[in-house]
């Protein structure tokens, strides 16, 4: 492998960053302005790829990573990087993307940010044929074992540390773990494993799941959402970094304004995240879901919290045909952002505002192009859900023309 000196001047998305030789060099492990030796790993017809070996010259934002496996254990990207430059980094990314893919020219507005460690609610903590758990290696199946996790809640760390310590992972493939008012499990087998509830329960877990089946407990946690009792079960998403999910609840509740009399649609709703603490300024909220296990748990959030104006209608997006006046849309899309026949349907009933949550730049960009059309974008935050990681999210408001 041949390697050279470089120095890389921007960030990109995917924990990259971008230097020029004869073409484009994407490196992992620089950060921008300082000067690094790299490994050329592959030669790309239009690009290569390339790791640091060895830093040359450190930028002043360079810190030592606080994980003993990072480097080794592919879920942090990118720990060597101040936590204020990784902020940064990810604004840049991100408002190169809205211009270069969207045609938009906007500087995002202030981060959306909060704790960098002991942040993450949820841990899908992965199991090998020997017992042996952790996550993945980077760009392996290998499963790298660590004592404990710098972004998991200590409650999470302490519950791994008594599963290892009991060998209750022999014969699974993956657990799901997951703490608020109570701790849950969710385990994953290919079958021929025999759950004992006894053991995790003394481990301090009070639900557990095996599968698809509840064997052991209520079959949610409970946290609180401005307020509102908020359950999930061991099946369903949520975001991890929950301190900070409620921050950004709380600005959608900003932007959605005042709602008296007014109906708001939530387009992919899951369990009614962003759309149930809205329910005392609306007139009536819709929330769209096609997973039966969201659902589920958002019904019983709407009767736990009395909320007589909520929901629920089994659908998918693509599916789902808007028949009613929308005054106030919100889009959750997945990381492939909207379908076609979605971004039709809204251009064609035209809600009169929009409040978009996306965990993807390159199809968040995709889709404003589409709907910049009929609608300003008058706000748009980077959302730092995931620390130390190059994932980027993002909270934007469009009000129609």
């Amino acid at each position: 492998m041949t390697s050279v000196i470089i120095k890389p001047l921007l960030p990109a998305y995917g924990g990259y960053t971008v230097a020029r030789d004869d073409k484009i060099i994407l490196v992992k492990g620089a950060i921008p302005g300082e000067v690094v030796e790299v490994t050329v790993q592959e030669k790309k017809r239009d690009y290569t790829l390339a790791t640091v070996s060895q830093v040359v010259e450190p930028s002043e934002h360079r810190v030592e990573p606080k994980c003993p496996v990072f480097g080794i254990c592919g879920g942090c990207h990118l720990q060597y990087v101040s936590y204020e430059r990784q902020l940064s980094m990810k604004e840049e990314v991100l408002a190169d993307s809205l211009a270069r893919l969207g045609g938009i020219e906007i500087m995002p507005g202030p981060s959306m940010s909060g704790a960098q460690w002991h942040y993450r609610h949820r841990a899908q903590f992965k199991v090998s044929r020997h017992g042996n758990t952790g996550f993945f290696r980077d760009s392996s199946r290998d499963v790298v074992e660590f004592e404990a996790c710098p972004l998991m809640k200590e409650e999470i760390n302490v519950l791994l540390q008594s599963i290892k310590a009991r060998a209750l992972a022999h014969g699974l493939k993956e657990i799901h773990l997951s703490v608020a008012d109570a701790a849950a499990a969710l385990l994953k087998h290919d079958g021929g494993y025999s759950c004992v509830p006894d053991l995790f329960r003394e481990s301090g877990i009070t639900t557990i799941a095996c599968n698809d089946e509840l064997s052991e407990g209520s079959g949610y946690v409970t946290f609180d959402l401005l307020g509102l009792k908020y359950t999930v079960s061991p099946w369903s998403f949520f975001q991890a970094h929950w301190s900070l999910n409620t921050q950004v609840a709380e600005h959608i509740g900003v932007l959605a304004g005042p709602l008296e009399g007014q109906t708001v649609l939530d387009l992919y709703a899951g369990a009614g995240n962003f759309s149930l603490p809205l329910a005392e300024k609306a007139r009536e909220i819709l929330l769209v879901e096609e997973n039966p296990r969201a659902i589920e748990d958002g019904a019983r959030n709407i009767k736990l919290n009395r909320l007589k104006n909520c929901r629920f209608v089994k659908s998918s997006a693509e599916k789902y045909r808007i028949q009613k006046k929308t005054d106030l849309l919100i889009l959750d899309p997945p990381r492939p952002g909207l379908a076609a026949e979605v971004a039709k349907k809204i251009i064609e009933h035209a809600p009169a505002r929009i409040i978009y949550i996306s965990c993807n730049p390159s199809t968040l960009a995709r889709d404003l192009k589409k709907l910049k059309e009929k609608y300003e974008i008058t706000s748009i935050r980077m959302i730092d859900f995931f620390p130390n990681t190059f994932h980027i999210e993002a909270a934007v408001f469009l009000q129609i023309r």
